[in-house]
């Protein structure tokens, strides 16, 4: 999507990190700060998330704040997104976690400095295309599933705890041998998944958009090994066990609660969830020459 672009659309901030993400340090957030004061840009309100809860759009408009600036990981950025859905500003975001995976469709540069930079010069102004499960959204994919269980041997990693990670690895490989997830719609028909990872294509007219569904079949333990590590180097999409099909909607079947992750945040869904594809309004400040 082209989008419009816009001069302007970032004067006045509202600045939201996570100490917590990859590598959101205080020294780099100090220097982040700068480079607003470089740019003549007014800093209106700081939030240091989830130590203090994410600002309400009544704060924003009463701090006259006409961009959110989101320096942190996947899950911080989805959690603000949502939150703020409603709010008529614009959003831009820095990567600021370990896969920085919507930095990554808005910005060619990894550099948060040149992004600033690029943006306050006259960056466009998007929508991007969401998976929606309830009031739950994912602006870069939702993973449903027993092998979403990975994702608690990667935070394991990440805090460098070794007890974590051995019960963590025991628990995932448990559970991704025992039974799938099964969902209907995009012709799956009965069968079970270890995973199943959903994402949005181009909403149509009215609202609505076509889903991308990656299944992963892995019944033997050679196949779950090779799960587990893709998922652990964020590769697992391209595992020899993934097959890729398309629907406008699908159901969570099953009978039990689902473990899914949204950009990465663990989600629990009950059977018979919808789930569906949309798309936000022009909220996003984008710097790639093209569209992501």
């Amino acid at each position: 999507m082209a989008g419009s672009r816009v001069v302007g659309a970032m004067e006045r901030l509202w600045f939201i990190t996570n100490p917590g993400s990859g590598s959101t340090t205080s020294a780099k957030c100090e220097a982040i700060e700068a480079v607003f004061a470089e740019r003549g840009l007014a800093l209106v309100g700081r939030t240091h998330f989830p130590d203090e809860p994410l600002p309400e759009a009544r704060q924003l408009d009463a701090a006259r704040a006409d961009c959110v600036v989101l320096f942190a990981g996947d899950g911080t950025i989805n959690a603000a997104l949502c939150a703020l859905s409603d709010w008529d500003g614009s959003f831009l975001v820095l990567p600021g976690g370990t896969m920085n995976l919507l930095a990554g469709r808005l910005h060619e540069s990894g550099d948060p400095h040149a992004i600033i930079h690029a943006a306050h010069e006259g960056a466009r102004r998007i929508a991007l295309p969401f998976v929606e499960a309830g009031r739950h959204r994912a602006f870069c994919g939702l993973i449903l599933g027993p092998a979403a269980s990975w994702s608690w041997v990667r935070e394991a990693l990440r805090d460098r705890t070794v007890r974590g990670f051995v019960a963590g690895v025991r628990h995932a490989w448990r559970r991704t041998f025992g039974r799938g997830v099964r969902v209907q719609g995009a012709g799956l028909g009965r069968d079970r998944y270890q995973a199943i990872y959903v994402a949005a294509g181009e909403a149509e007219a009215a609202g609505a958009g076509r889903l991308t569904v990656s299944t992963v079949d892995a019944r033997d333990w050679r196949t779950i090994a090779e799960l587990g590590w893709d998922w652990l180097t964020g590769a697992w999409v391209a595992a020899r066990a993934v097959t890729q099909r398309s629907a406008d909607r699908l159901t969570l079947g099953g009978t039990a609660p689902m473990l899914a992750l949204f950009d990465g945040e663990p989600v629990t869904l009950v059977p018979g969830t919808q789930i569906t594809g949309g798309r936000t309004r022009e909220m996003f400040l984008a710097t790639r020459s093209e569209g992501p």
